[in-house]
Order: structure tokens, then sequence, then C-alpha cells
């Protein structure tokens, strides 16, 4: 888990990246691999809309986005945003973001997130799995921010 001084942030490797470039693109043509979608929100410090790959996640009816890289620039601009756009192909929904402060709450919407994308993510999660103890998963929780999305328009 990370220090209470600098937030717990896992770097893309450049095959990542180009990886991820590849998933975002693939979104924006309209093919989502296993319910994945581009992100977009507005850079902090540019105003330029800044695209990521995400897996949007559903637990108990609600959508949620988890950070499994930790503290990363997408979630720091979600937090000065407060807002954000899910894009698959031609269809693209606004949504108003809330960051989930409640640890127990994020503990149980982590475990649904790793049974169901634990195959890509588990590696940023240093050694939690969706079959880790409450108590682990607790102590992930500050090193993996969630926003419960909200959408506000279709298109």
């Amino acid at each position: 888990m990370s220090s209470s001084t600098t937030p717990y942030y896992r770097r893309a490797t450049p095959f990542a990246v180009r990886l991820n470039s590849l998933v975002g693109r693939l979104a924006r043509y309209g093919i989502s691999l296993l319910g994945s979608a581009e992100l977009t929100v507005v850079g902090r410090r540019t105003g330029t809309p800044q695209r990521i790959p995400v897996n949007p996640h559903t637990h108990e009816g609600t959508e949620y986005l988890v950070s499994a890289r930790g503290h990363s620039q997408w979630v720091r601009n979600m937090r000065a945003a407060g807002t954000g756009e899910l894009r698959l192909g031609r269809r693209t929904r606004t949504f108003h973001a809330e960051e989930i402060p409640d640890d127990t709450l994020k503990a149980e919407i982590l475990r649904t997130y790793l049974a169901r994308w634990g195959w890509e993510v588990n590696q940023y999660f240093q050694g939690i799995t969706a079959h880790s103890t409450e108590a682990a998963l607790l102590t992930a929780c500050p090193d993996h921010p969630v926003f419960r999305i909200t959408t506000t328009r279709k298109n």
C-alpha cells in the first residue's frame, strides 16, 4: 500500500501505453473489449480533453469507474472536472462523477470489480484479489479511487 505522503500510482509501461492506445482507438470505432469504453475528461491544467480506455463497472445497479493504477492523471482530472464522457463508437454518454469516500462501500465495489476485471488488473492491486479478506480490501481502498457515475446526457 502507499505511504501516507505519496499517493499510490502505478505508471504504465511503454507496452501498456501502446495497448491502451489501441483499446481506446477500438472503442472510438465502436469495438469494446469485454466492456471497455473510452473516457474523456478535461485536463485540470491544460483544459484540453484527455482520453484513456477504462472498464466501467456496475455494482448493485450503479455504475462506477475504478482506478486500478491508483491516483492517476485521469483521477486527478476527474476530481477537478467532476464530469466526463464515455464513448463507444458513435454512442457517447456525458456523466457527473462523485468520488466514493466510504471505504466500506469501496471495498464492496473493489471486490466485484476484481471478480470481473481481476484477470486484467490484479497486478496493480499489490496482492489484493476478489478473494481477499474484508480487512485486506479495506487496506487497498485509499490506493484505488472509485467514482460513482451518473449519466446526464446520451448521444
